[in-house]
């Protein structure tokens, strides 16, 4: 057994990497994870020996220690305006967001050594410029354990999925919750990854792949990062891991109750990491190794995955250029944006899939009948993959959107992803589009630290508001257009209003009293015949409220001016359409 793990570790690390250039990982033969203090250590120590490699501090996380970003750039520039400013890819890989998944945090650690010590790999860097996040969740990866990943074939030991404030990281991305994700959006804004990796490890079937993959969901990308995505960029990393013997399949999320069934694409929602980088237009990768695999030859498959991306972004530097600068400009003049989504079970492509066969036995626990998979019956057969989504809510973009001041929680989220805003120098007062929340539904128990909303209905108006000195403005017209709108937009999936930012606006904060409001309503009845209508029109459609005096009050006061404006309505305006 020992001699087979050094076997694979030789795979990577040559002989004359032996000794201090060992990471702890191949140290151990496979059998260990470097810890949160090894990791950076290593990374330091690359640091120091080498002027083509630098690490440094991106802020803080809520374990109260830093976010570090390495950064490997032959050319020794190290600045992200002077990087692009050189026409170099930049990839950015994320490590260690589920620290008990930490095939990439030591694949990385040999990957950046190896890029730096052997010269044939340097040449894929010519026009590439790799950034590594050595341990994204460094709360989570100090809270080590040996037992959380029930169903995982090794390490030893390995982190916690939650972080210091038991957030899951990969829901964060967009409501920016933790310390961890501002510190995120800060670095990603400022480096501006061209392609990005955040390295997993899968629960779930039990299957021959040690890899499986999530690309951004193709229906979500602009047209020239799709058409390089699909026809390009995921042909090639398919066929480079088949030729290094890691055949890959897309991530396994079962249409029934087996892979056998069918594969549905992953919708990642900007909540997830590669759902928020497609915002602006970087192309984006989960790789998924298998959790029942052996731990070595997970991390090899990771490694293998990232060395094949470096190769492949080197070669293709100049057409992901062109994609992505047309991509950008695309969305600057584009009208109408997608901001919920649904599965077309219509439209299916196959895939070659390796799986076991799927089969049932009396439990030992229950005795009741229960899955398993049979290793003795494997299978390579072609599957159906569900993999296009079609737009399911549309909005055409406005010219603006005004912010009043009082909602910092948001302000601060949009500058912090480089949102361009200008402020009001003075109070005044005009025409905008105002939303008022027609209906929506709320989640019983807390996700993530909110109470999620879904399912809202909005109705629409035009009103004359008063604004303050202060309050921002924020034209569309910018290169954030598409997080502006998908952030905004109260329907859409993952807008600030469904996490709970806006909560304020649904409590209403004056009411009457009944025996002093009859006399009131009687005479808004005298003296407003449309009123009275209403009132009528709405009585004979619901006939339970012609029984209940406080519901006819009711309606009468929601319907007067003494019923406030501002409930139910969204504090964000929207002036015109582009």
């Amino acid at each position: 057994m020992i001699l087979t793990l050094l076997s694979l570790l030789l795979q990577i690390t040559p002989l004359s990497n032996a000794g201090n250039w060992l990471t702890p990982y191949e140290k151990s033969l496979g059998t260990k994870t470097a810890t949160y203090s090894e990791c950076i250590r290593y990374y330091q120590q690359l640091d120091n020996a080498y002027d083509e490699f630098k690490m440094e501090e991106y802020g803080s996380t809520d374990s109260g220690k830093p976010l570090h970003l390495a950064v490997l750039s032959l050319d020794k520039d190290f600045n992200p305006i002077s990087v692009r400013r050189k026409n170099k890819r930049i990839i950015l890989i994320q490590n260690g967001i589920h620290p008990g998944e930490p095939e990439g945090i030591d694949a990385s650690m040999m990957l950046a050594r190896d890029y730096l010590q052997k010269k044939e790999l340097r040449a894929y860097l010519k026009d590439v410029v790799v950034l590594f996040i050595p341990i994204y969740n460094v709360d989570g990866s100090l809270n080590r354990n040996r037992h959380s990943r029930a169903n995982q074939d090794g390490p030893e030991s390995y982190g916690f999925r939650g972080n210091a404030r038991n957030l899951d990281l990969n829901r964060d991305y967009i409501k920016n919750t933790s310390r961890n994700a501002q510190s995120f959006t800060v670095l990603f804004r400022e480096w501006q990854p061209d392609v990005f990796v955040d390295t997993h490890t899968s629960n779930g079937a039990d299957y021959q792949h040690t890899m499986t993959l999530i690309a951004t969901q193709k229906d979500k990308l602009q047209a020239p990062l799709r058409d390089y995505l699909t026809t390009q960029l995921l042909p090639q990393l398919y066929g480079q891991m088949q030729k290094r013997q890691w055949p890959m399949s897309p991530y396994v999320d079962s249409k029934g109750e087996s892979p056998d069934t069918g594969l549905v694409g992953f919708l990642e929602t900007p909540r997830y990491s590669t759902g928020y980088t497609a915002l602006f237009n970087t192309i984006g990768f989960i790789t998924e190794t298998h959790m029942l695999k052996p731990f070595p030859n997970r991390v090899q498959a990771q490694y293998a995955f990232l060395d094949i991306l470096i190769r492949i972004v080197q070669q293709d530097a100049g057409k992901i250029a062109a994609a992505r600068k047309k991509a950008d400009q695309d969305v600057l003049l584009q009208k109408q944006f997608a901001i919920s989504w649904q599965l077309d079970t219509t439209a299916v492509d196959t895939i070659t899939f390796l799986g076991y066969a799927a089969k049932h036995k009396p439990s030992e626990v229950s005795g009741l009948s229960r899955l398993y998979y049979d290793r003795n019956t494997p299978f390579s057969k072609k599957i159906n993959y569900y993999n296009t989504f079609r737009p399911e809510t549309t909005i055409t973009k406005p010219i603006a959107y005004v912010v009043p001041q009082a909602w910092e929680e948001v302000i601060d989220r949009l500058r912090l992803n480089h949102v361009k805003m200008r402020t009001l120098r003075r109070d005044t007062s005009f025409t905008a589009e105002v939303y008022y929340i027609a209906d929506y539904k709320t989640s019983s128990r807390p996700y993530e630290g909110h109470y999620l909303h879904s399912g809202v209905q909005v109705r629409t108006e035009k009103q004359k508001l008063h604004y303050f000195a202060g309050d921002y403005l924020i034209l569309t017209n910018q290169p954030a257009s598409r997080f502006l709108v998908e952030t905004l937009e109260p329907q859409a999936t993952d807008s600030y209003f469904n996490w709970g930012f806006f909560d304020e606006i649904l409590q209403q904060k004056e009411y009457f009293s009944s025996y002093v409001f009859e006399d009131i309503a009687a005479q808004l009845l005298r003296e407003n015949q449309n009123l009275k209508k209403q009132l009528q029109d709405y009585l004979a459609s619901n006939p339970e409220a012609a029984k209940n005096g406080q519901a006819q009050l009711d309606f009468i006061y929601r319907h007067s001016p003494y019923y406030e404006k501002s409930h139910l309505r969204y504090p964000i305006t929207r002036i015109g359409e582009k």
